[in-house]
């Protein structure tokens, strides 16, 4: 049993929060404004930061914009380099650290990985993420109307993979793929809630929570939540 990806959406139907374990076919970057920062770098549309003259690079140049911004780019990564992330609020910084090198391309990384099987979906991910959403919608709103406010949609099976929902009174919606053979993780995804995404995410006065402006992603929240993924019993 393994389990591949973790979207979460919010109230908005946007996906604000993307993750990857076991997942060898691969969307395509997201289209050029087609996906809100700090979703997930690993599947966001960024332009490589050239180098200066002197050949340093244009983030250590811009170190003092950086600064005043509060968002410097993340080095944290995975085993599987899946876990890159651009955002992250700064507490203190030291002016003699440098700044992490530009997260590679997908291609790159997984080059970098050793990952041979490494295909793509030909999908960009924010279509991904829209039929992702559009599948649960659909399938919420057919249980509602064919067996009553009473029954709950949690999943669903294919041959290839199973789908795992579970949404909050507040509208956000947790969705995990996984491999077909893996029992309802229900309550995991509300432990993922009652976890790391309530103590980084919704407790934490510096992530703004509206996805008008970005995604809910942090280094702490996205290392706290791969702990915690990779130490549930169905993770492979």
């Amino acid at each position: 049993m393994t389990i591949n990806s973790l979207y979460i959406f919010d109230r908005h139907c946007v996906c604000v929060y993307y993750q990857d374990w076991h997942r060898t076919r691969r969307p395509k970057l997201a289209s050029e404004a087609g996906l809100l920062p700090a979703v997930s770098q690993a599947v966001s549309h960024t332009a490589a930061i050239p180098p200066n003259v002197d050949g340093s690079s244009t983030a250590q140049g811009n170190r003092d914009s950086t600064m005043s911004t509060g968002v410097v780019g993340s080095n944290y990564s995975s085993p599987r380099n899946t876990l890159s992330s651009s955002t992250g609020t700064v507490v203190a910084i030291n002016n003699d650290m440098p700044l992490p090198a530009p997260p590679l391309p997908l291609s790159q990384l997984a080059a970098a990985a050793g990952q041979t099987g490494f295909t793509s979906t030909g999908l960009a991910f924010d279509e991904e993420a829209k039929l992702v959403y559009g599948v649960v919608i659909s399938l919420r709103n057919m249980v509602k109307k064919l067996s009553g406010r009473d029954e709950q949609f949690t999943s669903y099976r294919t041959s290839a993979y199973r789908l795992h929902l579970f949404e909050t009174l507040s509208g956000y919606k947790f969705v995990m793929l996984t491999d077909p053979k893996t029992e309802g993780i229900r309550p995991y995804l509300r432990r993922i809630y009652e976890g790391p995404f309530l103590e980084y995410v919704v407790r934490n006065p510096l992530v703004k929570m509206d996805s008008r402006e970005q995604g809910i992603d942090n280094d702490i929240f996205r290392a706290a939540l791969d702990r915690m993924v990779r130490g549930l019993p169905m993770f492979a």
